[in-house]
């Protein structure tokens, strides 16, 4: 049994890296720097959690597919559903911050006019040597 835990201990922590990383690709890494660090690590420790409790119910049971098995996955599916919506959410939501920094930016640029030419600024006529 010990060799068990040692193996669902190391499912969990590959299902979080796994997340993060799935989570980077489709969601996109900017709106996951975005959000909250407590939602990340909620609602991926909840998925690797769900992966492990699913993989769990499959092996002790004779038959792999068993309600246990589906329950754990369809709170699998809600939870990756909620990491998708909170990353719909900070597409929306999120960046509008930004956008309103580079626009208030660009707003700011002033068009002054050039000091007149005086003649002391005027380049020296060239000086023609004789042959």
């Amino acid at each position: 049994m010990p060799i068990l835990r040692l193996a669902y201990t190391t499912q969990f922590l590959i299902a979080l890296l796994a997340i993060f990383e799935l989570w980077s690709q489709v969601g996109g890494q900017s709106h996951l720097d975005l959000m909250p660090w407590y939602l990340k690590l909620g609602l991926a420790g909840g998925v690797a959690f769900a992966t492990v409790r699913a993989t769990v119910s499959a092996v002790s049971d004779e038959r792999p597919w068993n309600v246990r098995t589906l329950r754990w996955l369809v709170v699998l599916l809600i939870l990756l559903t909620l990491c998708g919506l909170s990353s719909y959410y900070y597409h929306l939501y999120g960046e509008e911050q930004e956008d309103e920094d580079q626009s208030a930016n660009s707003s700011l640029s002033v068009n002054t006019p050039l000091p007149p030419v005086t003649a002391s600024m005027r380049r020296p006529a060239p000086v023609k040597y004789p042959r």
